[in-house]
C-alpha cells in the first residue's frame, strides 16, 4: 500500500472537487473518507487508476452527504447536475490549497494541522498523534478551522510568506507519534516547489535538508542531546547536504535574498566545516547581520552573539549578549557557554543550571543539566 502516492493526490483530488462547486469543508471531509476507503480496499484491490478513483470515490461521498442533508436539497439538486463521469482533468489546485490553509485569519497551529489534513494527506489520529494531543482536540482545531476558510474565495491570491511560515512551523515540530513531521514538511515543501518558482520557497527546502541532514547525528544511542560541536560529522547525510547546497545556489543567484536563503546560508556553512574549530564564524556572522537587517529577530540577534563569540572571542560574543533581553529563549544558554569559553566555570555551570529550568524540552534540559555537572565537577 503506497501511503505517500495516496498523500501526494490529496490536494489534486480536494480541488477538483471544490471547482465541481463542493464547499472546502465538505470536500476535505469527502476526500478523508475516500483516503480512508483506499487504505481498506486498495491493498487487495489496487486500481488502475488511483487518481480517478479517489476522485470518484470522493464525489459519491460528498453527494452522499449532500442527500443525507435535507435541508439543503435545493442546494443538492444544483449540485448534482454537475458532471461526475468523464476523465479527470490535469489541472493541479495544489498552491491553491496551500494559500487557502494558511490562511491569515487561522492561529498558526490551525492552519498547520489544515495543512497537513488537507495537502498533506494525513488523518486527524494521525496529526493528533503527532502533536501528543487527544484526537477530539485535533479534530475541534481542525473543524474550526475549516469553517474559518469556508468563507474565503478559492480563487484569492496568497500570501508566500504565510504559507512558508507554517511549512517551518511543521518543520520545527521535528518528529513525535507516529508521524515524522519533519520528514513531511520536506515532501510538503518539494510539493510547493514544483508549484511554485520563487527564490523563499528553495531558501526554505534548502534550509530543511541541510538541517534534517544533521538529524542521525544529534542524539547519541541513549536518547541524549549531542550539540553540533560534539556530533559525529561522519553521519551527516551528504546527499541531503549536497541537494540543499545546489537548491541554495540556485536561489541565491537570483539575487533577491529572504530569511530562508540567509539561515540556509547558515547551515550551508556548518554543513561545510570539517570541525567546529574550522567553521567559517567570520562569515556567519555576516550572514546574521542580514538575517538581523531582514527580521530584526531578537532570537536572530542571539545567534549572532554566539556567532560572535567563535569569530572575535567569548568577551566579544558576551559584550554582543549583554545588549539584548536576558528573557529571550536560550539567553540563559548562550551565556553559560561563552563564559565557560572566557575561562570562567563557577559562573558557567550556575548559568547551565539556571538555564536547564527555563528549558522547553526534556532533552534539552537533560543536556544543560549534565553541562553543569561536568563543570562542578571540576571544582
Amino acid at each position: 500500500m503506497d501511503e505517500a502516492l495516496l498523500r501526494g493526490l490529496t490536494p489534486y483530488v480536494l480541488g477538483i472537487l471544490v471547482r465541481r462547486g463542493a464547499g472546502f469543508a465538505a470536500a476535505e471531509d469527502a476526500v478523508q473518507d475516500a483516503l480512508l476507503e483506499a487504505l481498506r480496499v486498495w491493498p487487495d484491490e489496487p486500481p488502475r487508476d488511483p487518481r480517478g478513483w479517489l476522485v470518484t470515490v470522493a464525489w459519491r461521498r460528498f453527494l452522499d452527504a449532500r442527500r443525507a442533508d435535507t435541508a439543503r436539497r435545493a442546494r443538492e439538486d444544483r449540485v448534482e447536475e454537475e458532471p461526475a463521469a468523464g476523465p479527470v482533468p490535469d489541472a493541479d489546485d495544489t498552491l491553491r490549497l496551500y494559500f487557502l490553509c494558511a490562511h491569515p485569519s487561522l492561529t498558526p497551529s490551525s492552519a498547520v494541522a489544515l495543512t497537513l489534513r488537507a495537502v498533506g494527506g494525513l488523518t486527524t489520529r494521525q496529526i493528533a498523534r503527532a502533536y501528543l494531543v487527544p484526537e477530539a482536540t485535533m479534530a475541534q482545531r481542525i473543524s474550526r478551522a475549516k469553517r474559518t476558510v469556508s468563507t474565503v474565495k478559492f480563487d484569492r491570491p496568497g500570501d508566500v510568506a504565510t504559507v512558508l511560515r507554517v511549512l517551518y512551523l511543521v518543520f520545527n515540530e521535528g518528529y513525535s507519534g507516529d508521524v515524522d513531521l519533519a520528514a513531511e514538511a520536506i515532501r510538503l515543501t518539494r510539493q510547493l516547489a514544483a508549484a511554485i518558482d520563487h527564490p523563499e520557497v528553495a531558501g526554505l527546502l534548502a534550509l530543511m535538508l541541510l538541517h534534517h541532514a544533521r538529524r542521525a547525528a544529534r542524539t547519541a544511542p541513549d536518547g541524549l542531546l549531542v550539540p553540533l560541536a560534539e556530533q559525529d560529522r561522519g553521519r551527516w547525510d551528504t546527499r541531503a547536504i549536497a541537494e540543499g547546497v545546489a537548491i541554495l545556489q540556485g536561489a541565491l543567484a537570483r539575487d533577491q535574498l529572504g530569511e530562508y536563503q540567509a539561515q540556509a546560508a547558515v547551515a550551508a556553512l556548518h554543513a561545510d566545516a570539517p570541525t567546529t574549530q574550522e567553521t567559517d564564524w567570520v562569515q556567519i556572522v555576516e550572514w546574521y547581520d542580514e538575517l538581523v537587517r531582514l527580521t530584526g529577530s531578537p532570537v536572530v540577534r542571539l545567534n549572532r552573539a554566539v556567532a560572535v563569540g567563535e569569530a572575535d572571542g567569548p568577551r566579544a560574543g558576551l559584550a554582543a549578549l549583554a545588549a539584548l533581553d536576558d528573557s529571550l529563549p536560550r539567553h540563559t544558554a548562550a551565556a553559560a557557554y561563552l563564559h565557560e569559553r572566557d575561562g570562567d566555570p563557577a559562573t558557567a555551570a550556575r548559568l547551565y543550571a539556571e538555564a536547564a529550568g527555563k528549558a522547553s524540552s526534556l532533552a534539552e534540559r537533560d543536556h544543560l543539566t549534565r553541562q553543569a555537572a561536568r563543570l562542578n565537577s571540576r571544582g
